[in-house]
């Protein structure tokens, strides 16, 4: 828009000087305004109409009624109180059934050997360390788990550790250091009564070494093998069922099979550091069979708890042993093959129930037979 100004002449001729009009400014603001308001009109009036371009409004939030706090006395306000009609909750029944038995933690119990009891067995249902049970009950077992026999009572201690009865010049001292332990684990032991401040012992008190670990004796056959020249030296050692053994023989394969033809499970002692073979469950009169080929180096009854026994040689560096026989069907000196049938299921010797005690044997020690059965 072009703004026209007006004009006037001077009297003495002078050039004339342009006089700008109030109105016409302030029309001219108006117009600019009008113009303005007309351009976005124009735009909104657009975007309306461009599809795909949709303009809404959000909803006001719909307001929610608060209830009034109620007062309690003195006009302070409290929370309102809940019921069990507004309490979500889950239904958990108690289990009578628990694996650790319910006993106090700082008493030693006493248990009756039941028949099939073995002291793995035993240690798995007061959750203790078979060790542990050997290390209580040393006037009974003699640290031997084969002594274990149906009616004789077991101390059953209240942790793992050793049950130790003292004895004559016994100190703490002597006793921590012996079972690889600190005084004070003995002497804070609140079953073993002792005063803090000024603890004594006497010989014949029993005192629990919690954590303590004493030395497990093995109680083994001696092993028989085929010597150099092919006898039994010590056969007259080892009982009646020994014999001299001829040159030659079968030779084993390597491999070993379960000795029993039932379900494959433990019924008894599993391998640990006090009991180097497994007893596998079987009733009286089950087959035996040989693990592998070889020769048999005694058949017949044996002492160390082991009853009616069976060792066969497999001439590789393997022995094995078959323990609590009820009859054995195989004889010193005689070669049998991978399978046969060398013996019947029993209970002889120290047993609390019909079982097979298997060994392995390797060289000089035991192997653990989990590691070779197929």
């Amino acid at each position: 828009m072009k703004l026209k100004f007006a004009t006037r002449e001077k009297p003495s001729g002078e050039p004339q000087e342009k006089v700008h009009k109030p109105g016409l400014n302030w029309l001219s603001g108006i117009s600019w305004g009008v113009a303005l308001v007309m351009i976005g009109l124009t735009v909104f009036v657009g975007t309306k109409r461009i599809p795909g371009i949709v303009f809404t409004e959000a909803p006001l939030p719909t307001p929610t009624p608060v209830s009034p706090i109620p007062q309690g006395s003195g006009g302070a306000p409290h929370m309102p109180s809940l019921s069990a009609a507004n309490i979500s909750y889950v239904a958990r029944q108690a289990d009578s059934h628990t694996q650790k038995p319910d006993r106090p933690l700082d008493k030693v119990q006493h248990y009756v050997v039941e028949k099939g009891d073995s002291v793995f067995s035993i240690s798995r249902q007061f959750d203790l360390k078979p060790e542990s049970i050997l290390w209580a009950n040393f006037d009974t077992l003699q640290d031997d788990p084969q002594m274990l026999s149906v009616g004789i009572t077991l101390n059953i201690p209240p942790t793992d550790g050793v049950y130790y009865k003292v004895k004559k010049n016994d100190t703490l001292e002597k006793i921590a250091a012996t079972y690889r332990v600190y005084v004070d684990d003995i002497v804070m032991w609140p079953g073993n009564k002792l005063d803090f401040t000024n603890p004594k012992i006497e010989p014949g008190q029993y005192l629990m070494i919690p954590g303590g670990t004493g030395e497990v004796r093995q109680w083994v056959i001696p092993d028989m093998a085929r010597g150099k020249s092919g006898t039994l030296a010590n056969s007259k050692i080892n009982g009646p069922g020994g014999c001299e053994i001829p040159s030659g023989g079968a030779v084993g394969t390597g491999s070993f099979r379960w000795p029993t033809n039932n379900v494959h499970k433990i019924s008894g002692n599993d391998y640990w550091s006090g009991h180097l073979g497994i007893d596998i469950a079987a009733l009286t009169g089950d087959y035996i069979l040989a693990a592998d080929s070889g020769v048999v180096v005694y058949a017949g009854p044996i002492s160390g708890g082991y009853g009616l026994f069976v060792m066969i040689d497999h001439g590789n560096m393997y022995r094995t042993a078959y323990g609590h026989n009820s009859a054995v069907l195989v004889r010193c000196g005689q070669s049998v093959t991978q399978g046969q049938l060398i013996a019947y299921a029993g209970s002889t010797g120290n047993s609390t129930g019909p079982h097979l005690h298997f060994e392995i044997r390797a060289g000089s020690g035991f192997v653990n037979p989990w590691a070779l059965l197929q």
